[in-house]
């Protein structure tokens, strides 16, 4: 198991990752992030055919000052595609106003292999992300 978190509050652009800057729990060799970054490296290290992890993500999330009131989400991604099951929207009614979001899903790696995983930010506008915290478990 892995953790990646950043506690401070951000400001995501539209499309960009939600960036992660302490490892409070270092993972395994098939878990690879450099701090600040916003994207982990899963490694498919394994005597079987695939590896699957089940990754995490939480978060509070805001429209910031100067943004549109509207609805905002953030999605896990696979090498940079949003996955549509692991999306969260919602829509404060107010800027500023923080909403809590979780996501999770399975992921495969096959053997041999590497897949980069991130949070990113799907709205149309930019942001603001606080409290961020990513878990990588390895399942099989």
């Amino acid at each position: 198991m892995a953790e990646y978190t950043n506690a401070a509050l951000q400001n995501v652009a539209a499309g960009q990752n939600v960036q992660f800057s302490d490892t409070p729990v270092r993972g395994q060799n098939c878990v690879v992030h450099r701090e600040g970054s916003g994207i982990v490296t899963l490694r498919g290290l394994t005597n079987q055919c695939r590896a699957c992890f089940k990754v995490s993500f939480g978060a509070n999330i805001a429209i910031p000052t100067g943004g549109t009131v509207g609805a905002i989400s953030v999605a896990l991604t696979i090498s940079g595609e949003p996955l549509s099951s692991a999306t969260a929207i919602v829509t404060p009614a107010a800027v500023e106003e923080f909403s809590n979001i979780y996501v999770s899903a399975f992921i495969y790696v096959p053997k041999g292999c590497c897949l980069t995983i991130s949070a990113k930010n799907t709205s149309t506008q930019a942001i603001n992300v606080q409290n961020a915290n990513l878990i990588v478990e390895r399942v099989s």
